[in-house]
């Protein structure tokens, strides 16, 4: 069964198992421990540090490791926020980084600190020069990740590293959809990551912390990893998280070319095999392996679960497929269509002949999706009423979107639908829609009916 969600978490690579098992027998002990058995444990311990931090790009002295990736995030925000009190309590961030680094952002506001997101493009990255301006007086603390997990555009991190130094703010990376890929370039004075997205084993994080940043970790003081991580050392992860990320690196050059084709051929093809489909993201600075797409008129979950039953195994972004029923934060920030939205992230070893099977029945999955929900013909006709009101209330995507496509043309030129909604994905999806239909969106208003009344043009 195809599995195509590398980017979620990739599939535990067999240099890890290797080491995995082998340090179960070894690495069991205590390695703060001076006998026959902590000495070996400590001897593993540090031989990972090593290897791991050869990979980041730091010294071995800089870096710990955490339970998760999100704890090194969290640990590393943090951290740094405390060790830079003095000097404000600003912290800066783009809107479309990993929910650990918004969710600690939260907290650090609700505490009494504050929080400034910058915006970001359509296709998903930062403008370095807005970034820099961001940095005003109180900054304490910049946050940037190297490439987004969601539609893999790569950041210009080191632009902004840059502006950071200029600036005199440390900049934290979350470099866990990157690094295995390669080390992450610039001056960034914090980095974490997590070694089950590079094919190592969950439960295992890393925190690079560089020399001479000001850094005090919170919580119980703690004697282990230098009292930035507490509690035990799960060692056999440990080594398998540092085994598997010098092995992927090993491959990272042909396997990422090999990868990079493949995602290739799948953007190229889904516009061509479906209509009225978004590919988003940048289409050059990008991760090799992840490409994200969203169609008009389909639930995401629904095309999700049917592509499970074809033995795809894939992730969406779309507001359909989340306990929450909002868009992805990150779709929204780019301000591109969120319903129906598709990633593929393809694992090391993907075989051409499933990225070929999936571009076989990727089309006949969204039009059976479509054909259940009632989606509109691409049919125009004339119209004669100049206005028209949709209620969509109490529907869930993509079903104000699909109303409005099938009344669209029942106005003249110049008239106007008015789609009432009470979604959130609505103020998304329907400004997208406009745009990739060539129609004019008007605005939105609240409704007296409740929800919102999101106003549409016919100018085609």
């Amino acid at each position: 069964m195809p599995y195509f969600d590398a980017a979620s978490s990739a599939p535990l690579h067999p240099v890890a198992r290797q080491a995995l098992l082998a340090s179960l027998d070894e690495g069991w002990a205590d390695p703060a421990r001076l006998y026959r058995e902590g000495r070996r444990a400590r001897l593993l311990l540090d031989a990972a540090r090593e290897a791991a931090a050869e990979a980041v790009g730091c010294r071995p002295d800089e870096l710990v490791f955490t339970p998760s990736g999100t704890r090194a995030v969290h640990s590393g925000i943090s951290g740094a926020l405390a060790g830079r009190r003095r000097v404000g309590a600003r912290l800066v961030v783009s809107a479309v980084e990993h929910s650990s680094v918004l969710h600690a952002g939260e907290a650090h506001a609700a505490a009494g600190g504050s929080l400034t997101e910058v915006p970001v493009g359509r296709s998903g990255a930062v403008d370095p020069s807005v970034f820099a301006a961001a940095l005003t007086e109180g900054t304490a603390l910049a946050c940037l990740q190297s490439a987004n997990h969601e539609v893999g555009t790569v950041q210009p991190v080191g632009e902004v590293a840059e502006a950071c130094r200029e600036a005199g703010v440390p900049l934290l990376v979350d470099a866990a959809q990157s690094l295995g890929w390669g080390p992450v370039e610039g001056g960034w004075s914090l980095l974490a990551a997590s070694a089950h997205k590079w094919g190592g084993p969950a439960g295992v994080g890393l925190l690079a912390v560089r020399k001479g940043v000001r850094f005090a970790p919170q919580g119980p003081a703690d004697e282990r990893e230098s009292g930035r991580a507490a509690g035990f050392e799960n060692l056999p992860a440990i080594v398998a998280a540092a085994a598997s990320l010098r092995a992927v690196r090993a491959e990272a050059e042909a396997e990422g070319a090999r990868l990079r084709g493949l995602v290739d051929r799948i953007r190229a093809r889904v516009p061509e095999l479906l209509s009225d489909v978004e590919v988003v993201g940048d289409p050059v600075r990008r991760l090799p392996h992840l490409v994200t797409f969203s169609c008009l008129y389909v639930d995401g979950e629904t095309v999700l679960h049917e592509l499970d039953r074809e033995g795809f195994s894939v992730s969406s972004g779309s507001s359909c497929t989340s306990s929450t029923l909002t868009p992805s934060h990150v779709l929204r920030a780019m301000g591109v269509l969120s319903e129906g939205n598709v990633r593929v992230s393809l694992p090391s070893g993907t075989p051409e002949a499933d990225v070929d099977r999936f571009l076989e029945v990727l089309p006949g999955v969204v039009a059976g999706v479509r054909e259940r929900l009632g989606a509109p013909d691409a049919v125009i006709s004339s119209g004669a009423s100049g206005s028209l009101v949709v209620d969509a209330l109490g529907k869930r995507c993509p079903i104000p979107v699909i109303e409005l496509a099938k009344v669209i043309d029942d106005v003249p030129v110049g008239g106007t639908v008015t789609v009432l909604a009470d979604d959130e994905a609505a103020r998304l999806d329907i400004p997208a829609w406009c745009e990739m239909r060539g129609q004019e969106y008007v605005g939105e208003e609240p409704a007296a009916e409740g929800g919102t009344a999101y106003v549409v043009r016919r100018v085609a």
